[in-house]
Parts: structure tokens; sequence; C-alpha cells
């Protein structure tokens, strides 16, 4: 099969019998990206469609690109993803992308949901209570990277302590934690998000060993950025993939 066969069948098994709009004006450029995405793509590498669509849900919210965002979320749905699925990508953001670009994204998420009679508020993933939150979170922390941890709280000076905390409590407590999406899958999803950030090559390191620590392999994690390739860019591409090599040598 060719990558015009390719991208035919992988774009209807997403979006359906539908073309693009985006042929009626602009064939030449809709051809190019339907090719490389669909036909080349979307099969390098092992990754499910399932796995593909949540990094591609976290990139386009990364990157604030609502319209793709939602063709996107109903290409999850249709591939087998469940809303809790959906939900719990998109939450993963907060931490790195911050809240008012995380509930840009809820907003488009909801409307598709709405759209099939998905009904909302879906059911609660929460794991953790106010007073067990950072506890949780620590431990989680822990898990993923090690005693490295215990060495950075350490170190941090005194005005930068709450921060540690934050670390802990929010990112690793109120998120990491949830239910929904198992660590793996979490872990691989935020190498994604700091990837599609740009500049964030030290957090994209330390997150490259994470995803070492949680049995994600070096395989999995360059096919996951490759994936991230036609909705990022090559130069952050390219950086990210210097991360994974510089961390894990051939």
């Amino acid at each position: 099969m060719n990558r015009n066969e390719k991208s035919q069948d992988t774009y209807k098994q997403l979006f359906g019998d539908g073309v693009p709009a985006a042929y009626a004006t602009d064939p030449d450029f809709q051809d190019i990206l339907s090719r490389f995405i669909f036909g080349e793509v979307f099969h390098q590498g092992s990754l499910d469609d399932k796995l593909r669509e949540l990094i591609t849900l976290v990139v386009l919210t990364t990157n604030q690109t609502l319209p793709q965002l939602k063709a996107h979320v109903h290409a999850a749905l249709n591939v087998g993803l469940s809303p809790i699925e959906i939900k719990e990508a998109v939450f993963q953001c907060a931490p790195y992308v911050g809240f008012p670009k995380t509930l840009n994204a809820i907003t488009e998420v909801n409307d598709v949901f709405k759209a099939r009679d998905i009904e909302l508020p879906l059911e609660s993933q929460k794991q953790v209570e106010e007073e067990n939150r950072f506890d949780k979170g620590l431990a989680m922390q822990v898990e993923i990277f090690g005693d490295i941890i215990t060495k950075n709280r350490g170190n941090a000076p005194n005005n930068l302590k709450h921060i540690q905390d934050y670390l802990s409590a929010f990112c690793f407590g109120d998120f990491y934690t949830r239910g929904g999406l198992d660590l793996k899958t979490r872990e691989l999803l935020t190498l994604c998000i700091i990837s599609a950030l740009g500049g964030a090559e030290n957090q994209v390191k330390a997150h490259v060993q994470g995803n070492l620590n949680v049995s994600n392999d070096k395989e999995t994690m360059i096919t996951a950025i490759t994936h991230c390739l036609p909705y990022m860019g090559f130069p952050r591409t390219l950086n990210a993939l210097s991360c994974i090599n510089e961390i894990i040598p051939e």
C-alpha cells in the first residue's frame, strides 16, 4: 500500500467519509499535509491509534490550535478512546501550559461531547484529598524520578522551596495520581507536552529519564516525538530527539 492509499484509509478511520475543507481552496497544501501526516507519520513505529490520538490532543492543546483540536476529539472518540481518557489527557497539560490554555481546550472538548450526547460532568477521577495530596504527589515523583527528588528538594534555596512543594502537591498530587490514564501514558504525554512547548530542554531530559524509569523505552519515545512532528514542526522535534539521544546514547 502506498502512502496515498495509507493516507486515505487512515483519514477515513479517524474522521469518516468527509473531505478536508482545504481541498476546495488549497488542494496542493492539503495533499502534502494528508500524505505526510496520515500516509507516513501515522505509520512510523508501533504506537496504536489510541495513543497517537492522545499525543495529538496534548500537542494541539499546548499549541492552542483549537479548531484542529476539536476535529481530533472526534477522531479520538472514533478510534475508541473513552471520554474520560480524552479529558484526562487534556487535564494533564495544565501544569505545563497553564490553566487558561487548558480551559480553552476543555471548552472545545466539551463542545464535541455535547454534540455527541456525552453527558457531563464525567465521573470524577480524583484520587487525593487536601490532607494527602502532597504526600501522594511526592511519592509519585519518587516513583518516576527516584532519589534525585529528595536531593532537589534539599538543595532548593529557601525562596524557592514553595515551588518544590507545588510540584509535589499540584503537578504530581493533583494530576499524576488521577485515574483514567496509567502512569506510563501520563509520563509519555508529559514528554510530548514539554517538547511541544520549546525552550524546555532541561525538563525534556528529565522526563526522558522519567519515561525510562516507568518502562517507556527509547523506541517508544522516538516514535511519540516523531508523531508530534507535523503539529510542532522540525525545530522542536529535533531538539526533543537530541534530548532523548543525550540521555539514552546509541
